[in-house]
Parts: C-alpha cells; structure tokens; sequence
C-alpha cells in the first residue's frame, strides 16, 4: 500500500495513492486524522482501511506533502554508510571527524523536524550562506511497532514503512562545525516522499535500488543492498538504549555521487532540480530556491 499526505479541503488529509502515484483516495479524519495517528493504530485497521477510502482523485491535482509533514521527533539519519560514499567522503577534505574511511559502527545524527518539506517544494539553498549546498538521496524507514532492546531477528517486525528522504547539506558548515548538526540542519533541508510504501508491500528492503538525478543527469545509482549496516543493525543499534516510537524515521545514508565528490565540488545553484527514485516507492523530487 502507498500511503500519501496531500492538501484536500483545505487541510492535510491522509491518502492511499495507486502504485503508480497516479491518483489518491482520502482517509475521513476519523480514520487518519494525520499519518503519526494511523501509524500508531495500522495494525488495528489495517484490515478495514481501504474500504474506508474516498473516491479517487487525479494526484496530479492535489498538493502533495511529506508523508509525515512534522516528525514527532527529530529524523535520525546515517553517515557514511555506502562503502563508495564513505571513501568519496573521506576523500573530499570535508570529513574533519573521521579517524577510518569505513565506519566501524554506525554513524548517528540528527535532523530537526523542521527541516521536512515535501515533494515539488523548493529547497532553501539561499539559506546556506556558504555556498556549498549538496544533497544526499536517502531510502528512509519508518518505525511502526515502538520498542527499545530490539534484536535484529526482530528488526523488520517494527517497520511501518519507507520512504525517500534527500539529506540537503551545507558541506562547508558541517566541515566547520565538526558535528554535522547545523550544516544539515538548516529550514527545508529535508524534503520527504512522494509516498511511504507499507512494510507488507516491501518485506526485503535490500531488492530496492535509489538512483538520483540533478537536472536530468544520473548522479547516484545504487542498490540497498550495499549498505554499510543494513537496516536491521541500524535498528538494533537505536533502539539499544533509545525507546522507538512509532513514526520515527530513520534516513539509512546516501551512496556514492554527492556533489563533493566531484573535482571541483558540483553544489547546487539556484534553479537545479534534484529527483530521487526508489524502486517500489517512487520518485522524490524539488526544485532549488
């Protein structure tokens, strides 16, 4: 099932969308008065939900926005853990934190909600006064079942669902500042979606491919399968001491093909138009502002 957000009537309204994200029909409020709540009650409805749905409507028509428009929580995200993207990093001059090119454990940061926009809506580059806006093509996982000690046998059993995430980046603030928090930190610099694919629609992760596009061109192309830490070991790796709550979001890190890795650095301008595709989720893409 592909589960959007999209303005309809005037507010955010819940949406099954097709698989090929061509139309949507709305959940009534007392269903899904927003995505964190149906979360947290899917597998109590998950039975009765579609025949709950609205009549379809041209997803072309409608506003389209983060599956989950604010995070409870801050997004948790993954550095360098793509093998090509943690040498491309290490590489750059810009990785001012690292003692080996590989991580031996997973590297953990944060993002603020308040970086999340969604599909088509333009990423703030003016805000980064350095000048070194970069992104990042993430598949995402979202936390359905909460929990803290979970072994990774048990892993999957607490993913809702995934989604796409680019991890907009200010490299010369996250070189500067040493933690990355600021420089990836910035308003807007976390556009999400264009839609969540349920767990049960995507039950091995590792099948799914992220290709990203800047301006047409093919930037990153990479198989899941390469991660690092795979997605279980990530959630393992959280949940160890830190108690999972359902609709939390885990952004799994980016492959090799940022914009540092080319000499010289390819950041974005004003204008560019950065397209992340994620086979059986879709395709996330914005403008840069």
């Amino acid at each position: 099932m592909h589960l959007v957000t999209f303005m309809h009537e005037g507010r955010p309204t819940v949406g099954i969308a097709d698989e090929a994200l061509s139309k949507v029909q709305p959940l009534p409020a007392s269903v899904a008065p927003d995505m964190l709540s149906l979360i947290a009650k899917y597998d109590d409805l998950k039975g009765s939900i579609a025949g709950a749905a609205g009549a379809a409507l041209p997803l072309a028509n409608v506003e389209l926005l983060a599956p989950i428009p604010r995070p409870a929580r801050n997004v948790f995200c993954v550095g360098k853990n793509y093998h090509e993207h943690a040498k491309e990093f290490a590489g750059s001059g810009y990785d001012s934190s690292a003692k080996e090119v590989v991580p031996e454990y997973p590297v953990i940061f944060t993002k603020p909600s308040s970086t999340v926009i969604g599909q088509g809506a333009a990423i703030p580059q003016y805000l980064d006064t350095t000048d070194s806006t970069d992104y990042e093509g993430e598949l995402t996982v979202i936390i359905g079942r909460g929990g803290r000690g979970i072994k990774k046998a048990d892993a999957l059993k607490h993913v809702f669902g995934y989604t796409i995430i680019n991890d907009v980046t200010a490299r010369t603030l996250q070189h500067q500042h040493r933690q990355w928090f600021i420089g990836k930190g910035i308003d807007g610099f976390c556009p999400m979606g264009p839609a969540i694919i349920t767990a049960d629609a995507m039950p091995d992760p590792t099948k799914m491919h992220l290709k990203t596009f800047v301006n047409g061109e093919l930037r990153q192309n990479a198989s899941v399968a390469d991660l690092v830490f795979d997605i279980p070991t990530l959630i393992e790796t959280l949940s160890a001491g830190i108690t999972l709550e359902p609709g939390d979001v885990i952004a799994t890190g980016t492959p090799a093909g940022v914009g540092l890795g080319f000499t010289p650095p390819r950041f974005l301008k004003k204008g560019d138009v950065v397209a992340i595709e994620v086979s059986g989720i879709g395709r996330l893409q914005n403008p840069v502002g």
